[in-house]
């Protein structure tokens, strides 16, 4: 998932050996709701999978993210 370590480290613009499943808005400043979109919208587009708005809700850390993203790719 260095994939999603590295979209993360990108938009949030930190490191991405700093990203682990517990990274969060409550954890880096920069992670607010408009780069919360930013971050699902660029996973879409990169890896291929489309996570709807209620999965969107439902995501709120890096260990969420992995866990949707890895869900879409198994269906697939």
């Amino acid at each position: 998932m260095d994939k999603l370590k590295e979209i993360l480290s990108k938009i949030l613009e930190i490191d991405k050996n700093k990203i682990n499943d517990q990274s969060s808005p409550d954890n880096i400043e920069s992670w607010d709701s408009f780069n919360h979109l930013l971050i699902i919208s660029e996973i879409e587009k990169e890896l291929g999978v489309q996570i709807d708005i209620g999965e969107v809700g439902e995501i709120r850390n890096f260990g969420d993210i992995k866990r949707a993203v890895l869900k879409k790719l198994k269906n697939e």
